[in-house]
């Protein structure tokens, strides 16, 4: 019988490190840590080796489409395909940053939407039949993060095709370097990247129908990570808890959704999202 895989990009850390270390407890294949640093990867796996855990390493970095070309011919050589693809990667600036709109903008953008794309572009071809793709998102995801209601009304198209959805995130980005993006847009690229995100997942979801394969977005919770400055409440264990619920538990009925961190579908395109 062929080996179930599962992959989690950039989980040498922070969530992604709890995705990977709950992957490990209860799903019944291997599992690969990822990393774009070769270093601080290998000594995560030796830290969940400490714990009696045994995912596997490979370096991938999700900016760098050689990388993710790499890590898929060498998944498709060793297995026969990826049954679990969490996209976890992600950057965002803090709210101190030195960096201008305009490169913060060009910079989230990316890496948390264009490269996460490429990335789904890469290995998408081969997800094996029934596989699960969990995007990470935020409740920053959120349509209601976006003040234009034209915009809110595109984004929720069930029409909006990748390359049109892809051509509205460029334009907030050619829009913050002109300094014309708040009135739209409003003042967070990681909310318009992650708003990209929610609804990539939709229009993945409806591409991949014939093919048994469930997409989910997901917000994981405000969590004790480097990205929140250590200023959320949860535990990283507590905020990979959807990701694995989505990746292991939910029915084969939850597809094309936002689910939060309490396990939870939320209507990504009501008026205001429940309270975090």
């Amino acid at each position: 019988m062929a080996t179930k895989v599962a992959v989690v990009t950039g989980s040498n850390k922070g969530i992604g490190f709890a995705i990977v270390r709950g992957l490990c407890k209860r799903f019944d294949g291997v599992v690969y840590l990822t990393s774009r640093d070769t270093g601080r990867g290998k000594q995560a796996v030796a830290d969940l080796e400490k714990e009696g855990l045994h995912p596997k390493y490979h370096q991938l970095d999700i900016t760098n489409k050689q990388s993710v070309e790499t890590f898929r011919d060498y998944i498709k050589s060793k297995y026969d395909g990826i049954d679990i693809l969490v996209n976890n990667a992600a950057i965002a600036f803090k709210n101190a940053a030195p960096e201008p709109v305009s490169v913060q903008a060009e910079q989230t953008l990316f890496v948390n939407y264009f490269s996460l794309l490429s990335t789904c572009d890469i290995l998408f071809p081969i997800l094996k039949n029934g596989a699960r793709v969990v995007n990470v998102s935020s409740s920053m995801g959120h349509l209601s993060k976006i003040p234009s209601e034209a915009l809110r009304n595109r984004l929720k198209d069930e029409k909006l095709t990748i390359p049109e959805l892809s051509g509205l995130m460029q334009q907030y980005v050619d829009a913050a370097k002109q300094g014309t993006h708040a009135a739209e847009w409003g003042n967070s690229s990681y909310a318009v990247s992650k708003v990209g995100v929610t609804a990539l997942s939709n229009i993945q979801q409806r591409l991949l129908n014939d093919r048994d394969i469930k997409v989910n977005s997901v917000h994981p919770g405000y969590v004790d990570t480097d990205m929140s400055s250590h200023t959320g409440p949860l535990t990283i264990d507590e905020g990979a808890s959807a990701p694995l619920f989505l990746a292991l538990d939910a029915p084969d009925s939850v597809k094309g959704q936002y689910v939060w961190f309490n396990s939870k579908i939320v209507d990504w395109t009501s008026e205001k999202p429940e309270k975090e």
